[in-house]
């Protein structure tokens, strides 16, 4: 097996540079952003900033072995670690530890509205103390010289007025944090899990658009309800960057010319056989590191929708990639299915 060791003292960091990569993110989802499905993306869009799953702080603080929770491959440039946490001593060494790790940068969870998260007092409910996140990012930001930037509601309960934002950003602001990305809905954190506040609460994108009209010297992110490139166009109208969510996890491919609609990279044909023979390697090393197939497979499923042949083929790839000793010759079969479907 590898020896685990940062990232920043055996490789160099990407080129892309980290204040064109915000123009269009992919937002950090448990369970879902994890090292294999950025690596799935990057073959996909090279430019744009992806981010982790929300690591907490003090479970990063207990980790006698912090490779479980920071280790990345070094293709995932340019990438963001997200953090979670309330003490600021325990977030300056999360930065530190980002920094040392080769992370391009460091975001703090301002916005997850979970009775698990709030329990652990961060999350969505910090929005309610603007001048304690100020701190928190105040902290971060002597602690390492990697952008801290912040990702959080519009409001939480009855705390959810144009002033109140306004005030938390320009608090968190002088802080230190380079950047906000606002996920354009307030939070229920009574009366609605975090599926429902996904949904029920509603998008209030002129909001945001008022603020980064108040503010423009703020680099603000939109995040929220964003399903196709178009959106994203329109969003870059009023904002400095646009944040997709689960649009981009359940249809990757329908992002395959963002680099060249956002950053204005030269066209490329990206097909899913393409894709996967592309991850042989990696998955290969996955492999040698005793990983199973599916850690990478599950990801892979919808990067063929909407052609005949389409379901079968997840069928297919599912059976046998869940096969504990699945190896490297299923995704060969995968590819292969695929190029008989023309894809």
């Amino acid at each position: 097996m590898e020896k685990c060791v940062p990232n920043q003292a055996i490789v160099n960091k990407s080129s892309s540079s980290i204040e064109e990569a915000y123009r269009f993110s992919v937002a950090p989802m448990l369970d879902w952003t994890d090292s294999h499905f950025r690596v799935l993306m990057r073959q996909i869009t090279k430019r744009s900033l992806l981010y982790t799953e929300m690591v907490v702080a003090k479970a990063l603080h207990h980790q006698k072995n912090p490779c479980k929770l920071l280790n990345f491959d070094n293709i995932e440039h340019p990438i963001a670690l997200q953090i979670g946490g309330d003490e600021p001593k325990l977030l300056a060494e999360a930065a530190k530890l980002a920094e040392e790790w080769g992370y391009d940068e460091i975001n703090l969870n301002v916005g997850c509205p979970s009775k698990k998260v709030r329990s652990g007092n961060f999350g969505a409910c910090l929005m309610a103390k603007p001048s304690h996140v100020a701190q928190c990012v105040e902290a971060m930001t002597n602690a390492s010289s990697i952008p801290v930037t912040v990702k959080h509601r519009l409001g939480i309960d009855d705390l959810d007025n144009d002033y109140l934002l306004k005030n938390f950003v320009v608090e968190v602001a002088n802080g230190g944090a380079k950047r906000f990305a606002i996920h354009a809905r307030k939070a229920w954190l009574e009366g609605l899990n975090p599926k429902e506040n996904r949904t029920i609460p509603p998008l209030q994108y002129e909001r945001v658009a008022a603020l980064k009209k108040q503010l423009p010297h703020v680099i603000i992110e939109l995040n929220g309800g964003l399903q196709t490139p178009i959106d994203c166009i329109n969003a870059l109208a009023f904002c400095d960057g646009a944040m997709v969510g689960r649009a981009a996890y359940e249809h990757p491919l329908r992002w395959k010319n963002i680099d060249e609609i956002i950053y204005g990279d030269s066209a490329k044909e990206i097909n899913p056989s393409e894709i996967i023979k592309n991850l042989l390697p990696y998955a290969e090393k996955h492999l040698a590191r005793d990983g199973k197939l599916w850690d990478i497979s599950r990801h892979l499923l919808q990067i063929v929708e909407g052609v005949p042949g389409a379901r079968l083929w997840r069928k297919n790839l599912t059976l046998k990639a869940q096969n504990r000793s699945a190896n490297l010759t299923v995704l060969e079969e995968a590819i292969k299915e695929l190029e008989n479907l023309g894809l």
